[in-house]
């Protein structure tokens, strides 16, 4: 379970203190399915960068008792000097997983071929979007962060990462933040509005919008 209680994001702006997310209450069981609908700028990357831990809340308690993905599909936190063979046993190292097990699972589903024993900092960034997805995909995560509608690849990659996050994995919880109100309506069981900093809990997808 994830539990956000009275979580309130702040920046500092030339204008002063501009607050974000406005004392947020969300409770996330195991494979339950969360959208977040809101308009550009309304906080939902925010919202995923708290939840996944790459930020800390101003005020308020974020208790994880899941195992939460960093957002689908970013590779900001890969070492571009290592390749990506080296950034995946890394990253395996840190989640107590055996790297031997995930790496021909990540070189089959990236489609990389010989880069992924090149340097990350080669990689286009299609590349390392679909990279970064496989090792997500090859981590045993509880729980999924999704920021906006995945568009990794072509349609035929779109598809198979489709495939694997909503049918494979269809017992584990996600987190979906985007503006597609119809995307988060086929994907989500309970879906909320982030406006003015505020979460609030609609009914539907045509509601929200």
């Amino acid at each position: 379970m994830i539990t956000l209680r009275e979580v309130t994001k702040r920046y500092a702006t030339r204008h002063g203190l501009t607050t974000v997310l406005d004392a947020l209450d969300l409770t996330v069981h195991p494979g339950e399915k969360i959208g977040v609908v809101g308009r550009n700028g309304a906080g939902k990357s925010t919202l995923i960068r708290l939840l996944s831990g790459a930020e800390a809340p101003t005020a308020g308690r974020i208790e994880r008792r899941m195992r939460v993905s960093w957002p689908l599909a970013f590779g900001g936190a890969f070492q571009g000097s290592l390749t990506g063979a080296d950034n995946l046993r890394f990253i395996c190292r840190i989640y107590g997983q055996d790297a031997k097990d995930k790496l021909g699972y990540v070189d089959d589903f990236s489609e990389l071929g010989r880069y992924l024993h090149e340097p990350v900092r080669t990689y286009s960034s299609g590349m390392r979007a679909r990279f970064a997805f496989a090792v997500s995909m090859a981590i045993d995560f509880d729980c999924f962060l999704i920021d906006e509608v995945i568009s990794v690849g072509d349609e035929r990659f779109h598809e198979k990462c489709h495939e694997e996050l909503f049918v494979r994995r269809s017992d584990r919880a996600l987190i979906l933040v985007s503006h597609d109100g119809e995307y988060v309506r086929r994907h989500c069981d309970v879906i909320h509005l982030l406006a003015d900093g505020k979460l609030h809990r609609v009914d539907a997808a045509p509601a929200a919008h």
